[in-house]
């Protein structure tokens, strides 16, 4: 089996949000596990930018733009949800996103369950020399 991409730093991204389920539980809005997840992932040492603006291509035509909740190490696209059940609708919405963006490597975290959830996404379609994710 081939290593995965980034893997040691997506390791640190869900290392991190495993530490934030760990101290605060669910319950609460997606916007408190992403301002809690903000400082874990500064403590790790990750750059990364949040709510981060970034264009959406259709057929290499910008035709708009999209926040994502971070994007860590100019790298992975990582999208927050603090839902009681992760559905495969919000698993396709990722990597829609993954595929507009032309991310290659995406993280969906939920942390409305009683355990953190966690899906590591890849983009099939991602076209390395194309145009970058960064406006």
């Amino acid at each position: 089996m081939s290593e995965l991409k980034y893997k040691e730093i997506t390791e640190k991204i869900i290392g991190a949000a495993m530490r934030v389920h760990a101290a605060m539980g669910n319950g609460f809005q997606e916007v408190i596990y992403q301002r809690a997840l903000e400082i874990e992932m500064n403590e790790s040492g990750l750059e990364f930018a949040r709510e981060y603006s970034m264009k959406v291509f259709y057929k290499g035509h910008e035709i708009g733009e999209r926040r994502v909740d971070f994007f860590v190490e100019g790298k992975i696209m990582v999208e927050l949800k603090a839902i009681v059940l992760l559905e495969n609708v919000h698993l396709a919405q990722a990597k829609n996103y993954l595929e507009a963006y032309n991310v290659e490597v995406g993280l969906l975290l939920n942390f409305g369950n009683t355990s953190l959830e966690f899906k590591r996404l890849e983009n099939k379609k991602y076209q390395p020399a194309s145009f970058p994710p960064n406006p």
